[in-house]
């Protein structure tokens, strides 16, 4: 009897360390890699490329915060490369980065991010350990996916607390700083208006505030209340999007309205065609204003409900 008992205390605190394990990371980051522009030298590179970057997502301790399994962010890497140099290992290309974040009370999720970073480039061979480091740049491979680990970490904060994300956006405040003296493609300040440094002003300026309050107010008190009252959550859903007029005004080529529209208007869709016309025109016409490429689209908004 005694020994079983042992046996038993002794298997549950070996299982202790693992659950710690799981509940130290915050992000569940399914990475991919599409070489399909490549046709030089042997292709066992992107392979293990894409396991030294699931790795490195899934096993940096990026916050202090706790995390159970199941509150880990669900978020995926798309890497799309055009060239690689299989001499000196120089890989190119774009990042597409998506985040999604779970409806309360329900199964249904939603994307906060869903964007393409199109300045990628580095250098990776087999075999090369990706080292996390918050006081200096490694490489600018571990450079961007921690800009955008940050970034995913930060945004969804924000969606569940007003400004939850003050500390996650202020880590990827110091990964640009410390980018920015590298000379590498991405990270320079009005170098576009599309860049990650571009992207990090969006979230942090006092001009483009608001849309920090738009991930709130659409999220926490719109999607998660629609669950209890569809009509209610809904209305604040509507009222939140004017945070968009605001940026518009002061910020037209902000890219966080063009990230907003790229994470969000299939489901605002969705969203408005049970409403009634009244609040169907009245979004139709606050988001044209924003998004007149995209009128196809938007008149879906406008069909009468079923």
């Amino acid at each position: 009897m005694k020994k079983t008992l042992f046996i038993l205390l002794l298997a549950l605190v070996s299982a202790f360390p693992a659950l710690a394990d799981e509940e130290a990371t915050e992000l569940n980051c399914d990475v991919d890699v599409n070489f399909d522009k490549i046709t030089n030298g042997s292709k066992d590179v992107f392979q293990d490329l894409k396991q030294a970057v699931t790795d490195y997502m899934n096993t940096t301790k990026w916050t202090n915060a706790t995390f159970g399994t199941n509150e880990k962010i669900v978020c995926k890497l798309l890497f799309i490369l055009s060239s690689w140099d299989d001499a000196t290992g120089a890989m190119k290309g774009e990042l597409q980065i998506q985040s999604q974040r779970p409806v309360y009370n329900s199964s249904y999720t939603t994307t906060v991010i869903n964007f393409k970073d199109t300045k990628v480039n580095f250098n990776y061979d087999r075999g090369m350990t990706l080292v996390f480091s918050e006081q200096e740049m490694q490489d600018n491979l571990t450079a961007i996916l921690n800009f955008w680990a940050y970034m995913i970490i930060a945004m969804d904060f924000d969606t569940f607390e007003l400004r939850g994300g003050d500390p996650y956006y202020e880590n990827a405040a110091q990964v640009v700083r410390l980018a920015q003296t590298s000379g590498e493609s991405g990270w320079k300040a009005f170098e576009d208006n599309t860049n990650r440094s571009a992207v990090l002003s969006a979230y942090t300026d006092n001009s483009t505030s608001p849309i920090r309050q738009l991930l709130y107010d659409y999220h926490r008190q719109g999607l998660d209340q629609m669950v209890v009252t569809v009509d209610k959550g809904r209305s604040t859903i509507t009222h939140s999007l004017e945070s968009l007029s605001k940026i518009y005004e002061v910020a037209p080529l902000s890219v966080c309205l063009t990230m907003f529209k790229d994470a969000k208007l299939d489901e605002l869709i969705n969203i408005y065609s049970k409403a009634n016309m009244t609040e169907k025109e009245s979004v139709y016409e606050m988001l044209y204003q924003l998004y007149p490429s995209e009128t196809t689209r938007l008149d879906e908004i406008k069909k009468p409900s079923d």
